[in-house]
């Protein structure tokens, strides 16, 4: 089957309560203004980083929204975890939510390579921006991955509209 509803599982993503705590807790709120806000740095850090990598130019200004970036991502993954906490009864790992957090943890682990490679000038300003771009392609897979899953909430929900949920990385 092809369409939207073939994005609707037979089991819904949330049950009735993790649905009541999740509207109920600030946290999603959190996760609903951190996600687009991470996501506008990430804009704005691969332009800069592809400018640096094409010109040469603007070192210093990639590096300054890939730290940005990275705070972003720390920041969100912490509060994400409260959240999943919150709503499903663990820190990470939920079921529902498996997957995005396997991917998440790929995301953190090269923005942290970055900062090691950064901070201990072991890696060249190039090999650095190699990594970030591979950071950001995870980043994005991982985004995508939380996108579709506001969707099924929403579709499970039906035509009333679900809050933003998770944490994308």
């Amino acid at each position: 089957m092809s369409g939207p509803a073939s994005l609707k599982s037979s089991t819904p993503l949330y049950t009735p309560s993790q649905r009541a705590r999740r509207d109920a807790t600030v946290w999603t709120t959190v996760q609903g203004v951190l996600a687009p806000l991470q996501f506008l740095v990430f804009a704005i850090s691969l332009v800069l980083v592809l400018r640096y990598l094409i010109t040469g130019d603007g070192y210093a200004a990639a590096t300054v929204s890939i730290l940005l970036k990275t705070a972003l991502l720390y920041t969100i993954m912490v509060t994400g975890a409260i959240w999943e906490k919150v709503v499903f009864g663990r820190y990470l790992f939920a079921p529902a939510f498996f997957w995005e957090d396997v991917v998440s943890f790929g995301v953190i682990a090269l923005h942290t390579l970055y900062l090691y490679g950064l901070l201990t000038e072991s890696l060249t300003p190039l090999q650095l921006m190699g990594i970030t771009l591979a950071a950001y392609a995870a980043y994005f897979i991982n985004a995508t991955q939380f996108l579709l899953k506001l969707r099924r909430a929403r579709l499970d929900s039906g035509p009333a509209a679900a809050p933003a949920e998770g944490h994308p990385a």
